[in-house]
């Protein structure tokens, strides 16, 4: 009987100091909640005054996250004092420093929240006040012949914006000590910046020689109208080469193109992109050749022509004055295609056996079926050259 009374005057007693612990913590557990609820709602009310989730435009709210993230906090340290007003310390210790380093990290979160919400504001302030000049702007693009679906404002006020935001943003991470993704941006970004001037330098020879371009190509063609050569083409029969297209219209294209060519040489050096340079050197070099050879074909083409009228004169010459436009076409064919520096060995014997093939065609058509008409030519050219020899 003693035993039973001493048991249940030892639970009575560890009772009697529980319950008053028991119900502590469910006080705190209670306001905590009711804490954690209210602080909630006034962050989240807050953030949404600022208007950042209607700026944002994401699927989930900053105003949200924020809000829970800061109702979490507050219950994981109304658990912990909970859990220590019941002398659980050996479990607490993990979470409390796991709380610590997060509560310490907090300052550097909201530091850099701030920068990057002053730096994401001042972008968009200096990026809006370059788009106010857009009429100005957007004026440019004919006379730099853009295409008129490019929106040159837009562009322009997208790249202010990208070079005031990103250097910024930087120094938000910086704040953050996230050095894996801070330094290796600090890095581009320094290279960004250097190059610049370059970039900038690049850029203005770039737009110099397009509307030089534009006027050089202008006045070729005033003076090559002036000189009337769409006619003297015509006279030529330049046509059987460039077909209908206009042959002024035709050399200013030519002269505007490689001028913003060697523009665009000019920028890529300034922009020190060595093998892109080179590569530009050598498409220029090929372009040279090929218009000289084109050059070469139609200067052969003129003198076939007028090689052909001069034999046609005469109907019976018709056969020869073709042969002869063959000949001269093929020559100058020979000529341009080297120039042009299109496989010299195969250039060499096809024009070897285009001459060796015309030669055969006449031996032939004079030796099997036109021994007659080879007489008759013979003895006209003899009379001729009597006649010619009675006069003297």
């Amino acid at each position: 009987m003693d035993t039973i009374t001493n048991l249940w005057n030892n639970l009575e007693n560890s009772l009697g100091v529980f319950i008053p612990t028991i119900i502590a913590v469910i006080l705190i557990l209670i306001i905590g909640l009711f804490i954690a609820k209210i602080i909630k709602k006034i962050v989240k009310n807050v953030i949404k005054k600022t208007g950042v989730d209607d700026k944002l435009k994401s699927n989930v709210k900053l105003s949200d996250f924020v809000s829970k993230l800061v109702y979490l906090l507050v219950l994981i340290f109304v658990f912990i004092l909970a859990l220590n007003k019941l002398g659980m310390t050996e479990v607490l210790d993990p979470l409390k420093n796991m709380l610590n380093g997060f509560l310490s990290f907090i300052p550097n979160i909201i530091g850099a929240g701030l920068v990057g919400y002053v730096g994401y504001m001042l972008a968009k302030i200096i990026s809006e006040l370059v788009g106010m000049s857009g009429d100005t702007i957007q004026n440019m693009a004919p006379k730099l012949k853009l295409p008129e679906n490019i929106n040159l404002v837009k562009i322009i006020t997208k790249v202010v914006f990208i070079i005031i935001f990103v250097p910024i943003l930087i120094a938000a991470l910086n704040i953050l000590n996230m050095d894996a993704i801070s330094v290796p941006a600090s890095l581009m970004l320094s290279q960004l910046l250097s190059s610049i001037p370059k970039i900038i330098m690049a850029m203005l020879i770039l737009i110099i020689f397009i509307v030089g371009a534009r006027f050089v190509s202008d006045l070729v063609k005033d003076l090559l109208n002036s000189m009337n050569l769409n006619e003297f083409a015509k006279k030529i029969e330049l046509d059987s080469i460039i077909g209908n297209a206009n042959i002024v219209s035709l050399i200013g294209k030519l002269v505007y193109f490689f001028i913003v060519l060697f523009g665009i040489m000019t920028a890529v050096e300034k922009l020190e992109f060595q093998n892109l340079t080179e590569i530009l050197e050598t498409v220029t070099s090929y372009a040279g050749k090929i218009i000289f050879g084109l050059v070469i074909l139609a200067i052969g083409n003129w003198i076939a022509s007028i090689a052909y009228k001069n034999f046609a004169k005469n109907e019976d010459n018709k056969f020869i004055g073709a042969i002869v436009r063959v000949a001269i076409i093929a020559i100058f064919l020979a000529i341009g295609l080297r120039t042009m520096g299109i496989a010299d060995d195969i250039i060499n014997l096809a024009f070897g056996i285009t001459l060796g093939t015309v030669a055969v065609t006449i031996a032939l058509s004079f030796g099997l079926g036109g021994r007659e008409a080879a007489g008759k030519q013979m003895h006209k050219i003899i009379d001729k050259f009597n006649s010619k020899t009675d006069s003297k």
